[in-house]
C-alpha cells in the first residue's frame, strides 16, 4: 500500500514572515516605499485567498514572488517611472528660485533599512541588500523596462537561477538571459559608484557635518563636501552642484535652515538625518526634510533633502516637532 503525501497548506502567519523581504523586492521594482506596502498587501491578500490553489510544486517563497511580480508589473503599466531630480534635468545656479515642483508620484522615495530587510542573516546577502537599496541604484532600476527590472533584481539581488526566473515569468531561459544582458548594458551606463560603508572616518565626518550644519557655519560645512558635491530637494524639481553654488544657496534661498536641529537615522543603507527648522511662530523646531547623505572617499558627495515630511517622518519614527 502506497502512503499518501499530505500537503501542508501555509497559514497567515507563515505568509506574514515574508512581508519585509517582499517589500524590499517591490520597493526596488516600484521606487516607492508606500507603493511597495500596497503591492505587498495585495500580494498577501491574493495568496491568502488562493491558498487552496497552492499545490506545493514550487516553494511558498517562489509562489509569493510570482504573485508580487505580477502585482508590480500591473502597477507599472498604469504609471510613469519615479526618479531623482538629477535624472530629469541639469543643475541650476544658486540664484534659481525653488518654485517648480512635480507631484509626489514623480519622485523616488527613501525607505528605512529595517522595512526592507531580507529574511536571511547571511553576511553576503546583507551586503548585497544594503548596496541594492542605495538611492542611485534604485533610481537606475527605474530606467529599465518592467520585465528587465524584475529579471535583474531576481538574478543580481536575490541570486535566483535563470531557470527559476523563467518559470516565474512563464518564459524561456534564453529570454531571461537576453533580458538580463540588456538590463546590465543599461545599468553599465549609469553612475553607480557606491558610497562607502560607515567606517570610523565617516562617522567622524558625520559628527563634523552635524556640528557645522547646526551652527550654520557654511565655510566649515562646504569644507566637508567634494568640489562637485550636489544637493536635491524633491518635490522641488531643481538641483544644485558645486561647492560655490551650494554655499551661495545655503546663504540665499536656503537661509531658513539656519538654526536647524539634526536627528540621526538611516535610509537606504546610507546615513540620514531628520532636519528640523526653527518654528519662529510657535517656538521649538518643525520638521523640514529628511537628509540622506552619500559619502565617497571621505567627503560628502550628495545630500538628498526629501521635503514630504508628513509622509516620510512617521515612517522613520521621527516626530514632526521638537519642542
Amino acid at each position: 500500500m502506497t502512503a499518501m503525501t499530505t500537503l501542508t497548506v501555509p497559514g497567515l502567519e507563515e505568509l506574514e514572515q515574508h512581508r519585509s523581504e517582499l517589500r524590499g523586492y517591490c520597493y526596488r521594482m516600484l521606487g516607492s516605499a508606500f507603493d511597495a506596502d500596497d503591492a505587498v498587501q495585495e500580494t498577501l491578500v491574493k495568496a491568502w485567498q488562493n491558498l487552496d490553489g497552492f499545490e506545493g510544486r514550487a516553494s511558498l517563497r517562489s509562489w509569493l514572488y510570482r504573485i508580487a511580480t505580477n502585482v508590480c508589473l500591473d502597477s507599472l503599466r498604469a504609471r510613469g517611472r519615479r526618479a531623482l531630480p538629477m535624472d530629469l534635468s541639469s543643475p541650476v545656479p544658486a540664484t534659481t528660485a525653488p518654485e517648480h515642483t512635480l507631484p509626489d508620484s514623480a519622485w523616488l522615495e527613501p525607505v528605512p533599512d529595517a522595512d526592507v530587510a531580507p529574511m536571511s542573516a547571511d553576511p553576503a546577502l546583507l551586503v548585497a541588500h544594503s548596496d541594492t537599496i542605495r538611492l542611485a541604484f534604485v533610481a537606475a532600476l527605474q530606467t529599465l523596462p518592467p520585465k528587465q527590472r524584475a529579471v535583474l533584481i531576481l538574478k543580481e539581488v536575490l541570486c535566483w537561477q535563470a531557470a527559476e526566473i523563467a518559470e516565474l515569468l512563464e518564459t524561456t531561459v534564453a529570454s531571461v538571459n537576453s533580458a538580463l544582458q540588456r538590463a546590465r548594458a543599461t545599468l553599465a551606463d549609469a553612475d553607480l559608484s557606491q558610497p562607502a560603508p560607515l567606517e570610523q572616518a565617516d562617522k567622524e565626518l558625520l559628527a563634523r557635518y552635524v556640528q557645522a550644519f547646526e551652527a550654520y557655519d557654511i565655510a566649515s560645512l562646504v569644507s566637508l563636501l567634494h568640489e562637485d558635491a550636489s544637493i536635491s530637494m524633491p518635490p522641488i524639481a531643481m538641483w544644485l552642484k558645486g561647492v560655490d553654488d551650494l554655499a551661495a544657496w545655503y546663504l540665499g534661498f536656503g537661509i531658513g535652515c539656519k538654526g536647524s536641529r539634526l536627528v540621526p537615522t538611516v535610509a537606504n543603507g546610507l546615513p540620514a538625518f531628520g532636519q528640523y527648522r526653527p518654528d519662529h511662530d510657535n517656538g521649538g523646531h518643525q520638521a523640514w526634510s529628511l537628509q540622506v547623505l552619500e559619502i565617497v572617499d571621505g567627503r560628502v558627495a550628495h545630500i538628498h533633502h526629501f521635503l514630504d515630511v508628513e509622509k516620510v517622518f512617521p515612517r522613520f519614527g521621527l516626530d514632526l516637532r521638537l519642542d
